[in-house]
């Protein structure tokens, strides 16, 4: 082969691995995307799912008597919903979480995530307050721990104080009947010594 040839064979070489490199560099990122397609958004992977929840201690929220920790969430099966007044799909789920509570079936406890006081407790007097203990968040560290990205977010929690499930983004009245309420009440049958 001629240097000429060489040459022209290198510049080849080069253009096509100009050429493989952009394309191998999409091909990755489009294949995690087209994966991700089929999964359900609301039910998200947490690391703490099957994990003791975090330790906390927070206070009430203003105008509540009761603030919450971790303590607080053992012994039954619970909920944890982490809201905030300014949030726009927070005011979308708070209905479903009120019709939730009227049930009283089990306990659903507030985490309010980075709010003013006031704009949280005028939030649970106009709306109602649909929680059995509301913990102020006030500087967002609780709702870290947790995992918590984004709000609403909300946790359903073993009596041996485990997280049992992740839910994100705004819970509908479908969410609560087929993925929350047949968790709690197979939690509830397994924690009595029953099978599923």
């Amino acid at each position: 082969m001629s240097g000429i040839e060489a040459g022209s064979a290198a510049r080849l070489s080069r253009r096509g691995l100009l050429y493989a490199l952009p394309a191998a560099g999409f091909a990755g990122p489009a294949l995690a995307f087209a994966a991700g397609l089929g999964r359900d958004p609301n039910l998200l992977p947490s690391s703490l799912v099957g994990r003791p929840v975090p330790s906390f201690s927070l206070p009430p929220v203003r105008g509540r008597r009761l603030g919450l920790s971790s303590a607080d969430l053992a012994g039954s099966v619970s909920l944890v919903n982490v809201f905030a007044s300014w949030c726009v799909a927070c005011r979308a789920e708070h209905p479903p979480l009120m019709g939730l509570a009227a049930e009283k079936s089990e306990p659903i406890h507030g985490i309010d995530y980075k709010d003013a006081a006031e704009d949280a407790q005028r939030w649970l007097d106009s709306l109602g307050d649909p929680y059995t203990r509301t913990g102020a968040d006030l500087d967002g560290r609780v709702a870290i721990d947790w995992g918590v990205y984004g709000v609403p977010e909300t946790y359903v929690v073993s009596p041996a104080g485990r997280i049992a499930l992740r839910h994100v983004g705004p819970l509908t009245a479908q969410d609560i009947a087929q993925t929350l309420l047949p968790l709690v009440n197979r939690l509830r049958v397994e924690a009595q010594g029953g099978q599923p």
